[in-house]
């Protein structure tokens, strides 16, 4: 592959035009793929735990847990990385528990949120900050 400068240029404009796209969108894409999610039923706080470090030190592995007793499925998101979707995971009648440990990437500090759509259709939501010293998705 040949690298040009007219290559380098419609580059450069692409991740200018990237970077201008005011936060509120990528906050609303994000509300989106949640009201998918929820069908657009609100979400309680309570019956649900989500566990993440305040500050990690690398965005590569950044450690999670949600725990949601009577659960089917749990969704997790981050707010600002660049494809928000992290986890989608459900759980059938013989799950000895409802509860999603794992390892993220994030790209910077942001929102962390985890839905659970309970076993009577209702669904619990739960949101902490992870700060980020040094993103994983590039930065």
């Amino acid at each position: 592959m040949e690298f040009t400068r007219r290559g380098a240029m419609a580059l450069s404009a692409g991740l200018a035009a990237a970077l201008m796209l005011p936060a509120s969108a990528v906050r609303a894409a994000v509300e989106d793929k949640i009201a998918e999610f929820t069908g657009g039923a609100d979400a309680g706080a309570d019956g649900i735990t989500l566990t993440t470090p305040e500050i990690a030190e690398n965005g590569n592995t950044v450690p999670i847990e949600v725990e949601a007793p009577g659960a089917v499925e749990i969704m997790v998101v981050a707010s600002a990385n660049p494809t928000p979707d992290v986890a989608r995971v459900s759980f059938g009648p013989l799950a000895g528990a409802q509860r999603l440990s794992t390892r993220i990437r994030l790209g910077g500090t942001q929102d962390v949120i985890a839905v659970a759509k309970m076993g009577d259709g209702s669904f619990r939501r739960a949101a902490n900050t992870v700060k980020v010293t040094i993103g994983g998705c590039g930065g």
